[in-house]
């Protein structure tokens, strides 16, 4: 497995991570835990070294699943996970809360959660319009100090906010939605990660799955599936989307790979510091996602993607039609 590096941190990832949430929740029920372990030993196994999670998949479940798997090649890893959610008794999500102490207890918790003396990369999950992000960025700077937190991250922040925040505390990595059909950071938010030496990790770089070409545009998705709420998997909107897919589908074939590693190559092609972190729960493609790492796109290979897909207009919102960057 290939290594990247994010931005000018010095922090050494696998060039493809693994993406961990809908082992827990968002796509039906939650999968069977030993399997779920069995499959990011695997991951381990291949050579990934990259691992995200969060406070709220499950809530709480999934940062646990991922202790329990990579507490015995723990040294061997890199795990990431967010904070910045507000829990009602029941693990009900109230909204969110970015507050100094909130932050901290957070961290306490998911130390404990994920069996670790030290959270290797902790994101905020999205950015609180309540609290100034240099109040974020100085807590997670205390923490740091402390020894409880290696490097910092945001997600879903505008170019602005990461500013603010580096002047603060240098902001490692900067986590959003980025694939072929989601292309808002190229605007402000990808410039601004070059300019300061910032890592990139693009959430969702198949699009939920719809640029693999396995989604039938037809398709209606269970209530447990997140998609079934999101603009963009409407049929009409998968229909008009297909177009995208039928470009992936006409580069795979000419190169003899699939759609989805066509994708991932085009994410890794971009930017030395770009860090896709794909998500499965099934080892057949965590295998194809990872051999994308090896498939090279040429100049021409880039510039046919580019002037084809780019004639294209994505319809629908993304996620659930109020994602902004803040």
């Amino acid at each position: 497995m290939q290594k990247r590096t994010l931005g000018t941190s010095h922090l050494e990832v696998s060039a493809l991570g693994l993406g961990c949430m809908g082992m827990s929740i968002n796509y039906g029920p939650p999968r069977d835990k030993q399997e779920m372990i069995a499959l990011l030993r695997a991951a381990v196994d291949r050579g990934v070294t990259f691992f995200d999670t969060a406070q709220v998949y499950g809530p709480f479940t999934n940062e646990a699943l991922v202790g329990e798997a990579l507490a015995p090649i723990r040294d061997h890893v890199v795990i990431a996970t967010k904070f910045g959610f507000r829990f009602g008794p029941n693990g009900e999500r109230l909204g969110l809360s970015s507050q100094p102490e909130q932050i901290k207890q957070s961290v306490e918790d998911s130390l404990r959660r994920l069996r670790v003396e030290t959270i290797d990369l902790l994101y905020q999950h999205r950015v609180d319009p309540e609290v100034p992000i240099e109040d974020v960025a100085g807590t997670v700077k205390k923490l740091i100090e402390a020894g409880k937190v290696k490097y910092f991250g945001l997600s879903e922040a505008a170019a602005q906010t990461i500013r603010r925040a580096h002047a603060v505390q240098p902001v490692t990595a900067i986590q959003s939605e980025y694939s072929l059909w989601t292309r808002d950071p190229e605007a402000e938010v990808l410039p601004t990660c070059e300019e300061l030496g910032i890592g990139f990790v693009p959430w969702s770089p198949l699009g939920q799955g719809f640029l693999t070409a396995t989604v039938d545009p037809n398709k209606t998705f269970e209530q447990s599936d997140i998609r079934s709420i999101f603009p963009r998997f409407t049929p009409e909107a998968m229909q008009a989307n297909q177009a995208l897919v039928d470009l992936l589908v006409r580069i795979a074939a000419q190169k003899r790979v699939t759609p989805a590693q066509i994708a991932l190559a085009w994410l890794l092609a971009q930017k030395p510091w770009i860090v896709p972190i794909p998500g499965t729960t099934k080892f057949s493609r965590l295998e194809e996602n990872l051999a994308a790492v090896a498939i090279e796109l040429t100049s021409d290979d880039l510039s046919d993607i580019e002037s084809v897909a780019s004639q294209i207009t994505v319809q629908g919102a993304r996620g659930n039609g109020r994602e902004r960057y803040v």
